[in-house]
């Protein structure tokens, strides 16, 4: 029993340990996902760098390095506080076993004591027989078969602790020197981002000598936007008093053959769609249709679970209201996805195209999902056309680059009648 407890508290301690291998596993992981980005952005960097007219798209790069960057560094120092605690657990770990080692090698001493006392026949025939009757004498023959048994045990015991504490020992030396690699990497990094900020100073510099000309295309861009999202808004208003209007000539028809049915003595049709007032609210005049019902409650059971637009894409600028890197308030009713030039832009369910429009040279194409509607901007080219049934995953375009950053970005927003809701909680994780 009392060994018991000592090698419980190991055990505990192993599985602690192995938590924090499985969390050193996925910063290394990241570590490397880090590096590889910022080796790919440092390529990019460098083919737009003797470029005068790259200077936006060089701007751009350099952000992206920096922010990812610093997201190495804090990686790095989650990886040493990691390490810093494995050593700290293994530390502990050795002491323990090494005084579980001293503790042991005592109780073999002196069970090898008390044998070699007792070591001859005699003596234990003697132990034996000088028992008060039979029970006792087979209890201390058992007693001392038990000790030949314990003191082999207690061999083993001491041998597996041996090796265990060599174990242990050999993966501290590993982590102490794995921590001293990361530091200097962190250091080096440091040395990169400070190289990163001067040189992000000097592009600002130059790019502060064209003022005029940023300024511009900043407008063009804010104005490109809000173009965009008064079409994708119109567009949806034109669906929703289309259904309407629709909703009402086929109320009409019902109420005509009703009259008629009444008026033949014949039982009314039962009406093929809801009843639409003006006062109904959007839900139900796009839900009018049993059709219409269906595909809207097949959309909301995929919530989570639509794929992306595009499926090599990354996230850029998220939903919401965000500060561009002049400290002016936007606000995002979608996403903006960072993807490769000419990549295909996919529909992300089943739908109805329902408008296809040139804003400022890109395309925007929204396509309808019975009360649901996704809209896809910033489009080089499109493969559909207005009133085409499509798929999930249909190709129905492919991303436009700007010609300023060099950046293709394909903008895709969700709307439940005419209001944009946030597509992280749509679209499934990428």
């Amino acid at each position: 029993m009392k060994f018991l407890k000592p090698v419980l508290v190991l055990l505990l301690v192993f599985a602690a340990l192995s938590v924090h291998a499985q969390s050193s596993a996925e910063l290394k992981r990241q570590r490397e996902a880090l590096t590889q980005q910022l080796e790919d952005l440092n390529r990019q960097y460098q083919e737009t760098a003797n470029n005068k007219k790259a200077t936006l798209k060089q701007l751009s790069i350099l952000r992206e390095q920096i922010n990812l960057r610093e997201q190495k560094i804090e990686n790095i120092n989650s990886e040493v506080r990691n390490l810093d605690n494995q050593i700290s657990e293994s530390n502990n770990f050795v002491h323990n076993l090494q005084s579980q080692l001293e503790q042991l090698k005592k109780e073999y001493a002196a069970m090898v004591l008390f044998t070699y006392r007792n070591q001859s026949a005699y003596n234990k025939l003697m132990f034996i027989f000088a028992s008060r009757d039979f029970n006792q004498a087979y209890k201390r023959l058992k007693y001392l078969q038990q000790i030949g048994a314990y003191r082999e045990r207690q061999a083993g015991y001491i041998q597996d602790t041996q090796t265990e504490l060599h174990v242990k020992i050999t993966e501290l030396d590993k982590n102490k020197k794995e921590k001293n690699t990361l530091l200097l990497d962190q250091e080096k990094e440091k040395a990169t981002l400070g190289k990163e900020k001067n040189s992000q100073v000097q592009v600002v510099a130059d790019l502060s000598k064209h003022e005029g000309q940023l300024k511009q295309q900043q407008q063009d861009v804010q104005r490109k936007i809000a173009k965009t999202n008064r079409e994708i808004n119109a567009a949806i208003r034109r669906e929703i008093e289309e259904a309407r209007r629709k909703a009402e000539e086929r109320a009409r028809a019902d109420a005509k053959a009703a009259a008629s049915a009444k008026a033949d003595n014949k039982e009314a049709p039962a009406p093929k769609t809801k009843v639409i007032t003006k006062n109904s609210s959007t839900s139900e005049v796009l839900n009018a249709t049993p059709e219409a019902a269906k595909l809207s409650n097949d959309f909301l059971g995929n919530r989570g679970s639509l794929p992306w637009p595009v499926t090599n894409g990354k996230l850029k600028q998220g939903f919401g209201i965000y500060y561009d890197a002049e400290g002016i308030k936007n606000e995002s009713y979608g996403w903006d996805i960072k993807t490769n030039p000419g990549a295909s832009v996919r529909a992300v369910f089943q739908g109805e195209v329902k408008s296809i429009s040139n804003i400022s040279g890109t395309f925007l194409v929204v396509i309808q999902h019975g009360e649901y509607f996704t809209a896809y901007s910033n489009l080089k080219s499109y493969s559909v056309k207005q009133g085409q049934k499509v798929g999930t995953k249909e190709i129905i375009g492919s991303a436009a680059s700007d010609s300023s950053t060099g950046e293709t970005i394909v903008s895709f927003s969700l709307y439940k009648g005419t209001t944009a809701v946030n597509p992280k909680i749509w679209l499934t994780s990428n």
